[in-house]
């Protein structure tokens, strides 16, 4: 796969209320053991928890496919493949348990899955693997959930995600390497300039996202964008929010203060943190 495998990320991005989260949860990032599946994923993540207090996290979803493998109280274990989310997630943790997830790069979930497009499970989760997958190798859900050593579980992933695939995919390696762009370039704001820019037509990127990535390269924009806006509310209490919109491509604040609030739930002049 053409697209560069760089190190799990440490940001905080889409995480809301991050510093709350980290406190009451052991979690962590770390790159896949085997290096055939870096291009393709971007981080294991791995969170245990053993809590007092029930607690609810909140995520803004990035435009990610992921498979969890999640022991939960007063469950048997389980495994689900999760379609990108498209509104705010939340998830109530209590007790003691231990959640395994890997989310792959945009772009990176069709050859492991090559038989529908990704925009199929966007939107969904508590898919069962074999629903998604053509053969789902024996035994993972044990070998990833059991061990308390971290190398073991990223093993275990490593070994779950080999027997699957992935299938080599020229158009994958392509909608990757697009989506890193829209991540990481602040310039792009506008998907037809991009389209342009990339010598291919707006229909033509949007069918290639569709099928490789899930969603639209225009919602991916506008995502990208909420999530450094959450970052800056997180960070800083008194953000200029006109400076900021101008600096996100948005026409103006009003534009930018509606789509935080759809999507986080709240204006950002009235976001803080519940840790705060």
């Amino acid at each position: 796969m053409a697209a560069e495998a760089s190190a799990p990320r440490s940001d905080t991005r889409g995480i809301v209320d991050a510093a709350g989260l980290f406190a009451r949860v052991n979690f962590r990032r770390l790159a896949p053991g085997a290096a055939v599946l870096r291009p393709y994923v971007e981080q294991y993540w791995l969170i245990d928890w053993d809590l007092s207090e029930p607690y609810a996290s909140h995520i803004v979803p990035h435009p990610s496919v992921n498979v969890v493998f999640q022991a939960l109280p007063g469950q048997e274990p389980f495994a689900e493949v999760a379609g990108i989310g498209l509104g705010l997630f939340t998830q109530k943790l209590e007790g003691r348990g231990r959640v395994c997830g890997v989310k792959f790069r945009p772009g990176g979930f069709r050859p492991f899955a090559p038989s529908e497009p990704v925009s199929t499970w966007t939107g969904r989760r508590l898919l069962p693997l074999d629903e998604v997958f053509a053969e789902v190798p024996g035994g993972a859900l044990e070998a990833v959930l059991s061990p308390d050593e971290e190398h073991a579980r990223v093993a275990a992933l490593d070994a779950f995600l080999l027997g699957i695939g992935p299938a080599p995919d020229p158009q994958a390696d392509l909608a990757t390497a697009l989506a890193e762009r829209i991540r990481t370039d602040r310039t792009i704001r506008r998907v037809g300039a991009f389209a342009q820019a990339e010598g291919v037509s707006v229909r033509a990127l949007q069918r290639l996202f569709a099928a490789y990535i899930g969603v639209g390269p225009k919602w991916m924009i506008l995502r990208y964008r909420i999530h450094e806006a959450l970052e800056r509310a997180e960070a800083d209490t008194a953000v200029d929010w006109a400076e900021l919109a101008f600096s996100l491509g948005y026409a103006d604040q009003a534009h930018l203060v509606r789509d935080f609030t759809a999507t986080v739930g709240v204006p950002p002049t009235a976001y803080a943190p519940p840790s705060r």
